[in-house]
């Protein structure tokens, strides 16, 4: 499986949609809408923005996901 790092973020404050880049080597804990400038935060149990906000998981849940990886999120 190939991981995916391209991902839209939707922001729940405003509904803005915006295709980001996800980093590799750590998580993303916050990210700012540059619509309504809401500072984004993960929700309960998410690792990071894009596992909730955003249309892909990061790549090391899709690793996980494959069972390419026993462990859980960079984070983590």
């Amino acid at each position: 499986m190939e991981i995916q790092l391209q991902s839209v973020i939707t922001c729940p404050h405003c509904g803005h949609q915006k295709e980001e880049t996800m980093p590799t080597e750590a998580c993303q804990f916050f990210y700012v809408c540059e619509n309504c400038k809401e500072l984004l935060k993960p929700k309960e149990g998410d690792c990071c923005v894009y596992c909730s906000y955003g249309s892909v998981p990061c790549p090391p849940i899709q690793q996980k996901e494959a069972g390419e990886s026993s462990g859980d999120c960079c984070c983590s």
